[in-house]
C-alpha cells in the first residue's frame, strides 16, 4: 500500500489511523533516508495511542524510549548508531518483541532478525520537498491487516 503525504500533519493521520489498530506485541518497522519522516510519524502515532499531546523525543541518542499506554507499552528504538544487531539486545528488544508495540528506526541494523510478523514502512522523499512517498508492506500476519487499514485513510 502506497500513501502519499503532503505534509507532516498528513503523516500524523496515517500514523493515527495505524496506532487505532495496534496490540502488543505488534512491530512496525520505519526505513528511509535521514530526514524522510519517521521520527515525525513515530511520533505522531505514540500521541494518537496515548490520547494526548505528550512528548516524544527522538531516540537518537538514548537508543530507545518507552511510553505507557494504558495496559501495554511502546517501545521507540533508533538504532542507526549501533554496530551490530546484538546491540538491540542489550537494549531489551527482545522484551519489546514480547509484550509491547515496537517501533524500530533503521530497522536494516537487526540484519533479519525481525519476528515473521511486522509492517514495515519505507519513507521516501518526492520531488515536493514536503511530500514524502509512505510505502506500506506486511509481512505474515500483518498482510490481510494493512487492507483494513488501508480502507481507513483517504
Amino acid at each position: 500500500m502506497d500513501y502519499i503525504s503532503k505534509s507532516e500533519q498528513e503523516t500524523g493521520v496515517l500514523a493515527a489511523a495505524l496506532a487505532s489498530h495496534l496490540s502488543p506485541p505488534d512491530i512496525i518497522a520505519l526505513e528511509g533516508d535521514l530526514g524522510a519522516g519517521k521520527t515525525a510519524f513515530a511520533r505522531a502515532l505514540i500521541r494518537a495511542a496515548n490520547g494526548k499531546q505528550i512528548e516524544v523525543p527522538s531516540p537518537t541518542f538514548t537508543l530507545v524510549q518507552t511510553y505507557p499506554i494504558l495496559d501495554y507499552e511502546i517501545w521507540h528504538f533508533d538504532l542507526y548508531r549501533l554496530t551490530g544487531p546484538d546491540d538491540a539486545y542489550e537494549l531489551g528488544i527482545e522484551d519489546a518483541f514480547a509484550s509491547a508495540i515496537s517501533l524500530i528506526e533503521w530497522p536494516d541494523r537487526l540484519t533479519g532478525r525481525l519476528p515473521p510478523d511486522w509492517l514495515e514502512i519505507h519513507f521516501s522523499h518526492t520531488s515536493s520537498p514536503e511530500h514524502r512517498l509512505l510505502s506500506l508492506t506486511g509481512h505474515g500476519s500483518w498482510k490481510p491487516r494493512l487492507d483494513t487499514i488501508g480502507k481507513l485513510v483517504p
